[in-house]
């Protein structure tokens, strides 16, 4: 799940990709409406790796969360954020079943479903494989072709440095410009 640099900003609806930095701001763009407009310090703006959801044990991350409902619904979009409130917090409760009731809202619960769909919709839930140390241990062994490229083609194009001209000499048929006159006059 490729979630980096996608933010949630307090007191406005959906989620968000950062696009840039300016000086005092960050240029955000929408992933409803694909809008894009600045986003200041003093707005609560809270990265989705950053947020977690209350539980009874200990808090769940929501990228977790995220990934829990992706196999629930086998990589396909999950329910409406639109649905009866009831409904969202039977369907939180078969995958979060010790989220804490309490401090959990039902806004929320809203929020969860609709950032789903959201990244589900902009292609971002793809989940991936996680390697075994053995594997990276083997691909670390193997000799990369790209290296062995680039070092052939760094031998090839290694030239002798040309001195640099002298600066001093005088190109022969330059003729000095002759001095422009303005329609600006000095003062005596």
């Amino acid at each position: 799940m490729n979630i980096k640099g996608i933010i949630a900003i307090s007191g406005r609806p959906g989620l968000f990709k950062v696009v840039a930095q300016s000086k005092n701001s960050v240029i955000v763009e929408s992933m409803i409406d694909k809008k894009r407009f600045p986003a200041y310090a003093s707005e609560k703006i809270s990265t989705l790796e950053d947020i977690s959801i209350f539980t009874y044990d200990e808090d769940v991350k929501l990228t977790d969360l995220l990934k829990t409902i992706f196999e629930k619904y086998e990589g396909g979009e999950c329910i409406s954020h639109k649905s009866d409130a009831k409904e969202l917090a039977k369907t939180l409760t078969e995958i979060l079943p010790n989220y804490d009731q309490e401090r959990v809202y039902p806004s929320d619960i809203k929020k969860i479903f609709q950032w789903y769909n959201l990244i589900h919709g902009a292609g971002l839930m793809i989940v991936e494989e996680e390697t075994t140390t053995e594997e990276v241990a083997k691909e670390a062994e193997k000799p990369s072709k790209e290296v062995k490229e680039v070092k052939v083609k760094k031998e090839e194009t290694k030239k002798p440095i040309a001195a640099a001209p002298n600066k001093s000499a005088k190109p022969a048929n330059v003729k000095k410009a002759a001095p422009v006159k303005t329609g600006v006059s000095r003062g005596k």
